[in-house]
């Protein structure tokens, strides 16, 4: 008889769906390198302090706008180039228009991708699943072709199933979303984990459409009334 490949927090699990970003792949970190290779002629005498800073204020101070373009307000592009102002703002450089703007965004755009890593825990995990052939997919708030792509180029060929915003219209935590994952898996919502860095958009969105959420903590962000299953590492999901 095979061992049991989640831990007893996971047990009755049939099928293992997981967000992309920051959760499967590094983004923060692919975006922060980018975003200096992009910018560093304006900021040309910027240390390395100031260059995690501005990754913060656009990896995570400017979300905002990803909102905006979650609901269709602004574009990809739209939302990418205000989160770039607020960061270059911030350090009193203004980003003008036109072609100015273009290059910028044409940089960042043509970097990011390459800079792109799956997390150390990834692949341990995939292996796992695949030795008791537990199938298992990933779900996004962006647009499939996108995401298939950052997931190749991050060596994760073997993800084949993933659902993106445009595969039914709306973005997490919408239940549709998490719906059409456990459909495309062929399992049922309570026998499906979901995995996630967003306590919010992921584990308490996945609960509530019914399957198991479990939130990965992998910055020990404090709860804030989160009383969820919780992992730092998603080695912690193997027994």
């Amino acid at each position: 008889m095979l061992r049991p490949v989640l831990a007893p927090p996971f047990a009755g699990v049939d099928a293992v769906l997981f967000d992309i970003d920051d959760t499967l792949v590094d983004l923060a970190t692919a975006m922060t390198r980018a975003l200096r290779r992009a910018s560093e002629h304006l900021l040309p005498s910027m240390d390395t302090a100031g260059w995690e800073k501005f990754g913060r204020i656009f990896t995570h101070e400017t979300t905002h706008y990803y909102d905006r373009y979650l609901a269709g307000e602004l574009t990809f592009n739209e939302q990418r180039l205000l989160r770039g102002r607020a960061a270059l703002g911030h350090f009193g450089v203004e980003l003008g228009e036109g072609d100015e703007a273009h290059n910028w965004l044409d940089v960042y755009a043509r970097l990011q991708p390459t800079f792109v890593r799956a997390f150390e825990d990834v692949l341990p995990v995939l292996d796992a699943l695949d030795a008791v052939g537990m199938p298992y997919g990933a779900i996004s708030n962006n647009v499939h072709d996108y995401q298939r792509a950052k997931l190749d180029s991050a060596g994760l060929q073997r993800i084949t199933l993933l659902v993106g915003t445009d595969t039914v219209g709306v973005p997490k935590p919408d239940p549709a979303i998490f719906l059409e994952g456990v459909r495309l898996l062929g399992t049922q919502a309570g026998r499906t984990l979901y995995v996630g860095d967003n306590k919010v958009v992921d584990a308490v969105g996945a609960t509530t459409a019914g399957l198991r959420g479990v939130w990965l903590n992998r910055s020990a962000e404090a709860a804030d009334g989160y009383k969820g299953p919780e992992v730092s590492s998603l080695r912690q999901l193997l027994a």
